[in-house]
């Protein structure tokens, strides 16, 4: 039975939006196609209509990763009080983040499972994590309405970067509640 251009557009979507929630859920290798298209409602039979190979849908779902969690924290904001970098650090560093890693941040989500993919994963993880840079560099505070170097800017979201995707990472993996939310807390001390 064929599908029409729209019902193949829902259906790739479907597998798109399914993946990128599981990859940050179980990690890359942590599902596999059959079970991923059987989580979107689809047959495996029909993966490859819509991608080339597991790879292929892996480096897209770092792209709408990144997508997602900025439109997240925009529609965040606009629900919010204080300035859009508060509000970001606010919300990266919540209970609400680490508890729900598959709508979460990539980079915490996916980081070190990413280091140990192909080149391919590694090219498609490190254009996202461009894409967050240039997000977060966009929204620094400026201490004395100083105007700062982009070399300042850039160094000083990398460090804000790291500090917010480790503080996830630590808060997630260990087993006592309250050193997760103390990691939490503290860079968000630091940071905000």
């Amino acid at each position: 039975m064929r599908v029409s251009r729209e019902q193949a557009a829902e259906n790739r979507e479907k597998i798109l939006s399914t993946a990128t929630r599981l990859f940050r859920e179980k990690g890359f290798d942590g599902i596999g196609i059959a079970d991923l298209m059987k989580s979107a409602g689809l047959t495996h039979g029909g993966f490859y209509g819509h991608f080339s190979s597991k790879e292929d849908l892996m480096a897209q779902t770092c792209d709408r990763a990144v997508d997602e969690i900025l439109a997240h924290h925009q529609v965040r904001f606009n629900e919010g009080k204080g300035s859009y970098y508060q509000q970001f650090v606010a919300n990266y560093l919540s209970c609400e983040h680490r508890d729900n890693p598959g709508s979460g941040c990539l980079m915490a989500a996916l980081g070190a499972d990413a280091a140990r993919q192909s080149p391919l994963i590694k090219r498609a993880f490190t254009q996202s994590f461009n894409r967050l840079l240039a997000s977060l560099i966009k929204i620094l505070p400026t201490k004395n309405e100083t105007v700062k170097s982009e070399v300042v800017k850039r160094e000083q979201a990398l460090a804000t970067l790291a500090a917010l995707v480790g503080a996830q990472v630590i808060a997630r993996a260990v087993d006592d509640p309250e050193l997760s939310q103390e990691v939490l807390q503290a860079v968000f001390k630091k940071l905000h």
